[in-house]
């Protein structure tokens, strides 16, 4: 059992004001990302795109409340000029939220430069210690709605996980629909999973919102499947976590080097890790606006004066999904009419 988190302090004091005081933050966090990476989108240039969007997302927390640390972030120090792991972030100070932070300013850098349906701006914040700090290495996932959480176990055939799904969803399973990544080594898998009778999804990236979007019904997602970022799998504990869903993630490195940091990191390479190993924080917020369009949020719209922008966010001692709709007037008297 996941033993509890300290109340985190801060300016205000309890737990429900530590929510209240940042999911709101976080919300403009991702939009700002969002709103720089898209203006770039398309060009062709993913390191464009990656920088934009780590830029705003930077300015934005370095003017956030928070003593911050990012622990899932864009990799080491050396490697990243911005939002590196160990990177403290915002104001500081006496009174200041003390809070760890996962960050992806641009889930899917590649599909955003080609202007490819599926990218988001992505943050996480949990008091300290609440997060997982993965290494940058791959994971193996499975990803349920919350109906199907406790039901499936990821050492099952996947025949067996995907009746289990269809059983908690009250689902045929040629009704459902499962996203992997299009990548050569989920070749068997995708065989597996259209065997079984069930519907494949291919996506190019972005498996943080498509775990949202298998977690939250009215998307036609039922379960995300298959090998990739383990930082990933932690953004999507997050989420999941707030909205009762499950993931569950055994680590799987790529060469000896990312096997030398997991054993620094003291992870377990046997060992399937849940949805409250990833994210056993007990104050968690989490946003996350469309960069492109997506089954759940929509892109960015830009129009003469302003943009606008799509974003799910969420609490997890809140109990409340947001999805906000917002139009930002850009540059000094703009104006404009909504139109829905």
């Amino acid at each position: 059992m996941t033993e509890p988190m300290p109340e985190p302090a801060g300016p205000r004091g309890s737990a429900m004001d530590f929510e209240r005081a940042l999911v709101l933050d976080t919300v403009r966090v991702t939009e700002q990302a969002a709103i720089a990476a898209a203006r770039v989108a398309g060009k062709g240039d993913p390191d464009l795109v990656d920088q934009a969007g780590v830029d705003a997302m930077r300015r934005v927390l370095n003017e956030l409340d928070i003593d911050g640390e990012i622990v899932i972030g864009e990799g080491e120090r050396d490697e990243a000029p911005m939002l590196y792991i160990g990177e403290r972030v915002g104001q500081g100070g006496p009174g200041a939220w003390p809070v760890d932070i996962a960050v992806d300013p641009v889930e899917g850098t590649d599909i955003t430069a080609r202007m490819v349906e599926g990218s988001v701006a992505v943050i996480a914040l949990a008091e300290k210690g609440g997060l997982f700090q993965a290494p940058d290495t791959y994971m193996e996932k499975l990803i349920v709605p919350p109906p199907a959480a406790g039901k499936v176990d990821l050492t099952w055939p996947v025949a067996a996980n995907l009746a289990g799904i269809a059983q908690a969803l009250d689902r045929d399973l040629p009704d459902l629909t499962v996203v992997i990544l299009d990548r050569p080594r989920h070749t068997e898998l995708i065989a597996k999973v259209r065997a079984a009778g069930a519907r494949v999804k291919l996506i190019g990236d972005g498996d943080v919102i498509a775990a949202l979007s298998a977690a939250m019904s009215g998307t036609n997602v039922h379960a995300v499947m298959g090998t990739g970022g383990a930082p990933e799998g932690v953004l999507a504990a997050a989420a999941l976590k707030c909205i009762g869903g499950e993931i569950q993630g055994r680590f799987v490195p790529r060469n000896e080097g990312e096997r030398a940091r997991l054993d620094t990191a003291g992870v377990d390479l046997a060992r399937v890790y849940r949805t409250n190993d990833l994210a056993p924080g007990q104050h968690i917020v989490f946003s996350a606006t469309g960069i492109t369009n997506g089954d759940l949020v929509r892109g960015v719209r830009f129009f003469k004066q302003g943009a606008r922008t799509h974003t799910v966010s969420m609490g997890y001692r809140s109990r409340v999904v947001r999805l906000s709709d917002a139009v930002h007037l850009l540059g000094e008297g703009a104006r404009v009419t909504v139109q829905l």
